[in-house]
Formats: C-alpha cells, structure tokens, sequence
C-alpha cells in the first residue's frame, strides 16, 4: 500500500509515478475524503473535549441543588453529533483504504515506463544451442523417454496439469534438491509454510482485492485459498509485528507447489508443462531494513542466475518495465530461458523489491537500535528457482541425435551419477 501521507502531500508525483505503469489515476475523489476526515477529525476532538468539560460541571451543579437538566441536554446534543462524526469518519476511512489498497506500487526511478515492449536485456549467458539435426520439442521427448505422462495428467486433474513419471519425477525432485542444497549452503533458512492461507495473506502480499478470482478458494464462508507461490506466505510471517534491528535483514526461501487458477486460453504453441495450474517451486524471500534492500535484491538476482548457469541453460537476464512489473513490485527482473521448440525465451524466475508496499499492507515494521523509532521493513522475493519450464528447456537444449537427454552435471550427484536418460 502507499504511504497516505505522500499521496496526500504530493499527489502529482504519485500520478506521474503510476503512469509509467500506463495507470491512469484520478485522485479527486481520494483527496476530497481525504480532507473531509480530517476536518470532521478536529470538530470531533474539540466536541469530546466541550463535552469531557461539560460533564465535569454535572456534580458540582447537583451538588448546589440546581438544574443540571439543560447541561445535560446539551450533552446529549453533542453525543449525538460525536456518534454522526464517528460514522461519517468510518464511513470515509472506509473508502479511502479501499481506495488506497487498489493502487500498484510506485516503479522506482531507474525503472523505464511503458509495457512489456520496453524490457530490457541486461544480461545473456552461454548461447543458444546449434543442432545439427532436426531437434525434438520438449513435448514429445518427455513423452518419448517416458518422462510425463501428459493424457493421463490430463485425466486426472483436466487441462493445465501433467503427471510426473518415473525418471521424470525423480528429474523434477534433483532439481529440487539442487536448489534447496545452494540456498542452505548460502545460509538461507529453509521454511514449509502452509499450502491453505487466508484472505488477509493475499491482502498483505497485494494480490487481493485484484485478483481474487485468480486463486483456488476453498471456502463458502470466510476466504481460504491455495496459495499461489510461497512469497503470499512468507510475507504474512511477520504480519503485525515488530522486528528489532539486529533481526534484519532475514534470508528465507521455501518449497511449496504453486497453484494458479489463470484465466484466458492458452497460446497453440505453450503445450505442456510451459502454463500449468500446479508447478513446483522454490521461492527466496527477504525482509531487510530501507538502505539494504538494492544490495538484497543484487544478491537475489546474482543467486537465481547462478542457479540456471550451474545447469549450464542458455538464458537471458531482463530489467522489466513499470507496465511489466507486477502490482505490488518497484522492480522486477526476470531470467529468461531459451526453448529451441518455441524460437523464444521463458520465464523462469522473477526477483523482485516491493520496498515498503507489502510492509504497510501487514504492517510489519522494525525499530531502529539508535532512536527507537519504528520503521517499515522493505520486502524481497524471488524464484529460486520454478521448475515447470526448466524441465522443457533441459531436454531442448540437452536433447541428442539419438533421442536421449544428458542430464546437468550439477543434478548427477542426485541421480546416483546417472549422466544420460534414454528410452526406458
């Protein structure tokens, strides 16, 4: 959520801030309620304090013998005015917080305005791999080396979903390991958080009120939803808390499946496992103080780049644009991997900084050791990594004119040294 005060101090900025994200915004309405509350705000105080000195003249009356009976009256004039405030103000704090959760981070500066087309590429590892033969697609080589089971994965859960089988499944889990293994040796704490979360954890992360409708809720009464990446759970650990400064920053990262209920049809050529509505994932997460968070966010981006070279994927590494950027983040970058099959590059992480906009959601704050003032902490996530597109880009771009798939060397040690699959 954005900062009340800066909106109302310096509405322009904000404006011109979100239009870099082509939001279009109109804060007539917000700064208008915003006036009002705080004018109703002092009458209020000043009718409590008439009434809190009125009241006092009550006994004193009583015990004179006169009649407090007009006091009185007009006591209950003030009370009643005192609860008509009380409701306006609800009434207004109401739609101004209504308001204000809707609204998208602000990009930071160094991000470039526009859409999707205006992303830039700021890194590119290894190259795009040169087949001396007509390669396979990912599709039919899973299905070739008996790695998915795609109809049956179908028939199970419909579309969107896909089966894991023997070597397959055993694949996906190395991968897994691989990745849990680096986070640990770098000194993250690993956490399995719950899978089943609750509406003021979307509301926190800033996915709700938005896109409510792209989760899986579970619930008539009340609102529990799967969650979908394990960053909607991780921002919700310190919700309503107060860190202490010695506590940051904190490293985290955590596996969980990832379920997404997404809307539209998928493109022809995204068949199997590139769009799905369950997909493995490891997320790292960070809460860190203010002047941390650019330092954080370079070592979020340095840790899913090193993930993808250590299994030697040709990739790009991609600075988004404002209009890119999901809702709650200032900066996103993606890491991008070639599909040969596609002609294209995937996504196959994000690593992003939301500053203080998820913080102010949960209010999650941390006190300074010197001042003892309290601040809100700034919040991190990234893939580290998604695994549904680095299985089609490892058996694209390690396929061989024979069929078989060399596996990563970093993912032998997991495979009891398996260096090859081929045809069961």
């Amino acid at each position: 959520m954005l900062d009340i005060n800066l909106i109302r101090t310096n509405p322009d900025l904000v404006v011109s801030a979100l239009k870099k994200r082509e939001y279009d915004l109109d804060l007539t309405e917000f700064l208008s309620w915003d006036t009002e509350r705080r004018e109703l705000l002092m009458e209020n105080e000043a009718i409590k304090a008439e009434r809190n000195q009125k009241s006092k003249l009550i006994p004193q009356l009583k015990k004179q013998g006169q009649d407090a009976q007009p006091l009185l009256d007009e006591l209950k004039v003030l009370a009643d005015r005192v609860k008509q405030l009380d409701e306006r103000q609800d009434e207004l704090e109401q739609k101004i917080r209504t308001f204000a959760l809707a609204l998208p981070n602000l990009p930071a500066d160094d991000v470039v305005a526009g859409g999707k087309e205006n992303n830039q590429v700021v890194k590119t590892f290894g190259s795009k791999p040169d087949f001396p033969y007509e390669p396979k697609n990912h599709v039919d080589l899973c299905q070739d080396l008996g790695l998915i089971d795609y109809e049956r994965g179908v028939k199970m859960g419909g579309n969107g979903y896909w089966l894991y089988i023997g070597m397959g499944a055993q694949l996906e889990w190395a991968l897994l390991n691989y990745f849990i293994s680096e986070h640990i040796k770098d000194g993250y704490t690993m956490m399995l958080p719950p899978h089943i979360l609750t509406y003021e954890c979307g509301l926190t992360a800033g996915q709700f009120p938005k896109f409510e409708e792209d989760v899986f809720r579970l619930t008539e009464e009340g609102f529990h939803f799967l969650l979908p990446t394990a960053e909607t759970a991780l921002i919700n650990m310190y919700r309503g808390e107060i860190l202490e400064e010695d506590d940051l920053p904190r490293r985290l990262f955590a596996y969980t499946p990832c379920y997404r209920r997404e809307a539209g049809t998928y493109r022809a050529s995204e068949r199997g496992m590139i769009r799905g509505h369950q997909f493995n994932k490891i997320e790292m997460f960070g809460y860190t103080k203010p002047e941390q968070s650019g330092e954080i966010l370079k070592e979020l981006i340095d840790k899913a780049c090193r993930l993808v070279e250590g299994l030697g994927l040709h990739y790009q590494l991609s600075k988004l644009a404002a209009g890119d950027c999901s809702a709650s983040m200032a900066t996103t970058y993606d890491i991008e991997l070639w599909l040969p099959s596609m002609n294209e590059y995937k996504e196959c992480s994000s690593v992003s900084n939301a500053m203080d906009y998820q913080a102010r959601r949960g209010n999650i704050r941390f006190r300074r050791n010197e001042t003892k003032k309290l601040e809100f902490v700034h919040t991190l996530n990234g893939s580290g990594l998604a695994t549904s597109r680095l299985m089609p880009a490892i058996v694209e771009q390690y396929q061989q004119s024979d069929g078989s798939v060399l596996v990563p060397e970093v993912l032998r040690p997991f495979l009891g040294g398996l260096e090859r699959i081929t045809k069961p």
